[in-house]
């Protein structure tokens, strides 16, 4: 799906008057898996928009997030790793991420410092040399990087991709050099409008955010190839007279080997991911919620394309 700004746009808010030298625009964040993409769009935000975990390929779908201030509006699609697919799921996650390239004004390739190139890291550096945008380079993790490999580390980066337009040191689980990557963001944005309010933060619908708070508890809990079979099918998502949200999910795996470590012993596990997602879709909602969770079995939904369509994934 192409972005066009003019949809954006709505003359009757006032949210449109702005001052003559501000700059708006997209902002493609690409690289590989476990990279910290969505933990530095997070950093930049102040808040949370999109799920972390330290596990490859947390992030599925793309994913803006909105940064105003006085002199910008910066929207941030948050992509899923790019990396070599193994399944259809996979396809489907790196074609996300390659589709948001083109309407982008910006791209901005975030690595991680702290080791050297990988081949997926080629492949981004690869994508981006074909398209006709500018490109910062956000060198992540310094805070974990060994200060004798920083240099070594970083020009081995640099020649991926010798014409990006800057690069820049950061580390976004500490904040690090997150206020000065937005004003080298900016730098290269051209003059425009503000296309949300300034109070919105992100294009994201509850439920969706809800599917991915489960997603990410589990994420968080399980353990081997488990996590990376999970799917999560938002049934029902109702707000009551008594101001209670009620939400029905679905937890899909694909083999009852992995719905019994869902499960867990008396059904431990999956109440655990529940109550853990439930505090922070409340907090996320401000209102209280109701959190029904079910696993059931869809074998092999990661390659089967009816099924993936089903669940948002094409």
């Amino acid at each position: 799906m192409s972005i066009d700004p003019n949809d954006f746009l709505n003359q009757s808010d006032d949210y449109t008057d702005v001052p003559p030298d501000h700059r708006s625009g997209f902002v493609a964040v690409v690289g590989r898996p476990n990279v910290g993409k969505s933990t530095l769009m997070n950093a930049i935000l102040g808040q949370k928009v999109a799920i972390v975990s330290h596990r490859p390929q947390t992030t599925r779908n793309r994913i803006a997030g909105i940064l105003t201030r006085e002199d910008c509006q910066i929207v941030f699609i948050d992509t899923p790793g790019i990396h070599k697919p193994q399944h259809k799921l996979g396809k489907y996650m790196v074609d996300e991420a390659f589709r948001a390239l083109p309407d982008a004004d910006v791209a901005l390739w975030v690595v991680d410092v702290s080791k050297m190139p990988r081949r997926d890291d080629r492949r981004v550096a690869e994508a981006l040399r074909r398209q006709h945008l500018p490109v910062i380079l956000a060198m992540n993790k310094i805070d974990i990087t060994p200060p004798d490999k920083l240099l070594a580390h970083a020009d081995a980066y640099r020649a991926l991709i010798p014409d990006r337009v800057e690069d820049i040191a950061v580390s976004a689980l500490k904040g690090q050099g997150v206020d000065a990557l937005v004003d080298v963001i900016r730098g290269h944005l051209p003059p425009g409008p503000r296309y949300y309010p300034p109070d919105q933060v992100s294009d994201i619908q509850e439920r969706f955010l809800a599917a991915e708070l489960i997603r990410e508890k589990a994420l968080m809990y399980l353990q081997e190839e488990v996590p990376h079979a999970v799917a999560v099918d938002l049934q029902d998502f109702e707000e009551r007279e008594n101001g209670l949200i009620y939400i029905f999910a679905r937890v899909f795996v694909e083999r009852e080997s992995q719905k019994g470590i869902l499960v867990g012993k008396r059904g431990s596990m999956i109440k655990k991911i529940g109550a853990e997602a439930r505090k922070e879709i409340e907090a996320a909602m401000g209102k209280r919620v109701y959190l029904d969770l079910h696993v059931k079995v869809r074998p092999k939904w990661r390659t089967n394309p009816a099924e993936l369509r089903r669940l948002g994934y094409a």
